[in-house]
């Protein structure tokens, strides 16, 4: 039987790796104590145990890294996060493309995948792509996916482009990239019902070190923060919201695909039944709680994309999403996006093939769970 990880001994090998011992809180520590009580109830070959455990002795230690230099340098605490602009949605309805593509936009400051693996020290406007940390996560990212270059077809990502927050929100050990990582529903079940006011304040903070000398204004993105909304702008009373939208059931049985390669990655196996049970489950979670938040707040504090627009035509998907949010899309931002959509087609490392009847679920048995849904905006279908 495989020996279980314990919450103290991660702590210290964080403290041990980074040199530092002082947390900014100890909001993170409930969120850890329940995940590793559902992890540890199952068995995991051990190379995948020490994967889990590297990971979250990582996660640990770029709090304290966080803290660290937040508390040399405390100003920045002071400096406000005007206008986030966050991109959500249920699972795999785009959020990505639409991110990359704004990211494009000079007058934008998205958080890259490498400093937000890497954010100490934070990284100056001019060396946001050149930073030696950026040159050395692209070069790994070449030799992947020279190595497996099937893995571009299920996410297209880099170094240099932009990442979900769920990637630091995991700081504050709140984040549903840990239960993408087995079977642990009552990691779940906390999630979903927990108070996120810790990680949206920790979401702030992180921010304010990112932006410390490569300030923007934020262009953020990950699906579930159509899950907490209304916390969201708590910390954010001036966010601007913008949903993507995608026909529900392709957008489930893509979300299933994802799923199970994380499943393979952490726990070398796949429960096809839980993960139908769980993905469809998720995704009408996401789509009920936009649409509560959205008739609290009214139809127009968010701002609608439609993952067919903009594959049929992205740039005019573009052009009326920045009318829509008054801004001006000026002519080096858009040649920037087409730059980025000629380097980047659709395909350009092969189709992600999925189907729903591999995780028991069909069109006919979700379409009575999706019917709020689709009987409040066109969506065009996939399939």
């Amino acid at each position: 039987m495989s020996a279980p990880l314990v919450a103290d001994a991660l702590i210290e090998q964080a403290i041990e790796a980074t040199g530092l011992d002082r947390f900014d809180s100890n909001t993170w520590r409930e969120g850890l104590d329940v995940l590793l009580a559902d992890y540890n109830r199952s068995e995991h070959p051990e190379p995948l145990l020490e994967r889990m455990r590297g990971n979250l002795v990582q996660m640990l230690g770029d709090r304290l890294r966080t803290t660290g230099y937040l508390a040399g340098r405390p100003e920045l605490l002071d400096r406000p996060v005007e206008r986030p602009l966050f991109v959500f949605g249920m699972p795999r309805t785009g959020t990505t493309l639409l991110s990359n593509l704004l990211a494009c936009d000079p007058g934008r400051r998205s958080a890259l995948t490498w400093e937000i693996e890497q954010p100490v020290p934070p990284a100056t406007t001019a060396t946001l792509k050149t930073d030696p940390r950026a040159i050395a996560k692209l070069a790994q990212e070449k030799a992947m996916l020279a190595a497996r270059p099937e893995m571009g077809k299920y996410y297209r990502n880099s170094a240099v482009y932009p990442n979900e927050c769920m990637f630091f929100m995991m700081h504050d050990f709140k984040g549903l990239a840990y239960e993408s990582r087995g079977k642990l529903p009552a990691y779940r079940d906390w999630l979903l019902s927990t108070d996120m006011s810790s990680a949206y304040a920790y979401h702030k903070r992180f921010l304010q070190l990112l932006q410390a000398d490569a300030p923007g204004a934020w262009n953020l993105k990950m699906p579930s923060h159509g899950l907490w909304l209304e916390t969201l702008l708590e910390t954010y009373p001036d966010a601007r919201l913008v949903w993507a939208h995608r026909d529900p059931f392709t957008a489930t049985s893509s979300f299933c695909s994802i799923l199970s390669m994380a499943h393979m990655g952490y726990t070398g196996k796949i429960d096809h039944a839980w993960l139908g049970e769980d993905c469809s489950y998720q995704a009408v979670l996401h789509l009920d709680r936009i649409m509560d938040t959205r008739d609290k707040l009214g139809h127009d504090r968010m701002v609608d994309v439609h993952y067919a627009d903009v594959t049929r035509d992205p740039m005019g998907a573009i052009r009326k999403l920045y009318a829509d949010l008054g801004d001006t899309l000026t002519p080096e931002a858009e040649a920037a996006m087409q730059a980025w959509l000629d380097d980047n087609p659709q395909g350009k490392f092969g189709k992600h093939e999925y189907q729903l009847d591999q995780y028991g679920l069909s069109v006919e048995a979700l379409a009575p769970r999706f019917e709020r849904y689709l009987s409040s905006y066109d969506i065009a279908r996939e399939g």
